[in-house]
């Protein structure tokens, strides 16, 4: 058994990295629904409804099984959810650069909180990823502005949203017997309430014009929901749990590389030697939390075929 769950580990790695790598561009079409006149927090409750929606066979066919696992299982989804819309509502209050800084401090909270509670152990390796993790955070995202400390709301919900964030991991961590089915499926849900709220309150003044924009903008939302937001979050639920909270947030940092890269291909965004360094800074945190995992297995397996 032990074999079998340290060989889906270096999997579980490589999903986590394509997770925070999709959610990188995730962006483009926010920013879409945005120009099309469906504002904020509504665009964010678009692309969360029409999933939970395609889920809701899932929540009767599971419902008992759902209520049985409890309040954990809630509180797995719920801090999901509330820490997703926070850090996607940031962008409307302050400027990218200080909602990603804070956001992505991350894995500092996650290991901290991983160490108090769940006992995991800090490695030299994990610290050395953290710190080429940040390190390319800080070089991607031009730390010679100064570092940011939090002045407004936007900066505190970005902030927040990265310690939920921790919370959540290693929420999913300590209960890892969950259905990643039902993860997902309370995740969804949960960030559409989240969502719904934050729109009502932010942007009250929608009318039919916002809703027609939705239906115009259908044709493309559909698919993106289904066949990228949908398994994205499915992928995270499967291997955040198999994970040592640090990890996976060192791991989800490629976000911020593929973030900008394709802002400098689709946009204005400058991408020179800064930001070049500050990207392979970022993969080789990750590159150092995968490789080492990947040879403990295979030294692991080979010696237990030598036995």
């Amino acid at each position: 058994m032990q074999l079998s769950q340290t060989g889906s580990k270096p999997l579980a790695h490589l999903a986590i990295a394509l997770a925070g790598g999709v959610w990188g561009v995730f962006w483009i079409p926010l920013r879409t629904l945005d120009n099309a006149g469906i504002p904020g927090a509504w665009a964010t409750s678009v692309f969360h409804l029409i999933p939970a929606l395609i889920l809701l066979p899932v929540v009767f066919l599971r419902f008992t099984k759902i209520k049985a696992a409890g309040a954990p299982l809630q509180a797995i989804g719920s801090s999901l959810g509330v820490s997703m819309m926070l850090y996607s509502t940031s962008f409307l209050y302050t400027d990218v650069i200080h909602a990603i800084l804070l956001y992505y401090l991350t894995p500092i909270w996650s290991v901290l909180l991983a160490r108090a509670w769940l006992k995991e152990p800090i490695s030299n390796s994990r610290i050395i990823s953290i710190v080429l993790g940040l390190s390319g955070m800080l070089v991607v995202l031009n730390i010679e502005q100064g570092f940011p400390v939090p002045q407004n709301i936007g900066d505190w919900m970005a902030l927040t949203a990265g310690i939920i964030w921790a919370v959540s991991v290693n929420l999913l961590r300590r209960y890892p017997h969950y259905q990643t089915l039902d993860i997902t499926t309370t995740w969804f849900y949960w960030a559409t309430a989240f969502s719904v709220i934050v729109a009502c309150v932010t942007y009250p003044n929608v009318g039919s014009e916002t809703l027609k924009a939705v239906f115009d903008v259908l044709i493309w939302v559909l698919p993106i929901a289904l066949l990228v937001l949908l398994p994205v979050y499915f992928v995270a639920a499967w291997g955040v749990p198999k994970l040592n909270p640090g990890t996976s947030g060192i791991l989800f940092m490629t976000e911020i590389s593929v973030g900008a890269i394709s802002a400098a291909l689709l946009t204005n965004e400058p991408f020179g030697l800064r930001e070049i360094l500050g990207v392979g800074l970022i993969t080789a945190a990750g590159l150092s939390e995968t490789v080492s995992p990947m040879l403990t297995a295979f030294f692991y397996k080979r010696g237990s075929l030598q036995k």
